[in-house]
Formats: structure tokens, sequence, C-alpha cells
């Protein structure tokens, strides 16, 4: 099974946009928490370390921005639990 994977969002971010689009073009299914709809998962961003968006989650390791750990990552998630 795969890991979940989490995508941190606001409507108006062309990175985030990058972010899911490179994910679903990979086939990893992730759940989007947009923060600028419910600003409780501002929180959840601050919780990692950051202050914006995107971010993408995987377990417990949270990378932001579109960068080559986001490429790590997505290794991560694609591994079978």
């Amino acid at each position: 099974m795969a890991k979940k994977v989490i995508v941190y969002t606001t409507n108006d971010c062309i990175e985030c946009t990058m972010v899911k689009k490179v994910l679903t073009e990979e086939g990893i299914e992730f759940e989007t928490k947009d923060i600028s709809i419910h600003p409780e998962y501002q929180k959840e961003v601050e919780k990692y370390g950051f202050l914006g968006v995107p971010v993408t989650v995987v377990e417990n390791r949270a990378v932001k921005g579109f960068t080559n750990e986001l490429k790590e990552l997505m290794e991560l998630a694609k591994r079978e639990s």
C-alpha cells in the first residue's frame, strides 16, 4: 500500500499547481489541504517548520516547494509500506 501524501496549497499558487501536476503524472495519490479555505491547516504547515506553501508531506517528512527534495519524497511515496 502506498504511503499517504498530503499537499498543503492555496488556489492562486503556481508552484502548488506544479507540485500537484507532477504527483498526478507520477500516479501518486494525494490529499489536498487548502490553507486559504481552511485556515486551521496553516497551523499544520507551521508544525513542519514552514510558513508558506506548497508543502508536501509523506509520513512525517515534509518539503516546501518544487525542489529536488520533492523528487526524493515522491520516491518515498511510491515505496510499498
